[in-house]
């Protein structure tokens, strides 16, 4: 990565996303209620969520000079740790042995993305 001033907000513009994605997808189980408004929460949430993803790749394949590979890379791999982190902390799922590899793996793979020039 050479271009630092796109990268990080590129990786905010992701993670917002992705934190919106999940509850988009998951509000159901917070609140059972939801389950009622399943397509307005789709079409609202979806068209801020695109706009998220669309301007943090953009970000992020800026800051990689044009490559696209960490800007599909970043997203899936930090989807990953988010999804992870709300669903234990707000739906008290446990990380079992097996997500805490997926979460160490999606670290490593931030971290090849980032560092590894």
């Amino acid at each position: 990565m050479t271009n630092h001033v796109s990268f990080l907000p590129g990786v905010i513009y992701i993670l917002i996303g992705q934190v919106l994605v999940w509850f988009q997808t998951n509000a159901q189980f917070l609140w059972p209620k939801s389950k009622e408004y399943t397509l307005p929460i789709s079409m609202v949430g979806g068209v801020l969520i695109s706009y998220l993803f669309i301007k943090g790749v953009g970000l992020i394949a800026e800051a990689a000079n044009g490559e696209i590979w960490p800007s599909r890379v970043l997203p899936s791999s930090s989807g990953i740790i988010i999804f992870a982190i709300l669903t234990w902390s707000l739906l008290g799922q446990g990380i079992t042995a097996k997500t805490a590899i997926c979460i160490v793996l999606s670290f490593c793979i931030i971290a090849i993305q980032i560092f590894w020039k």
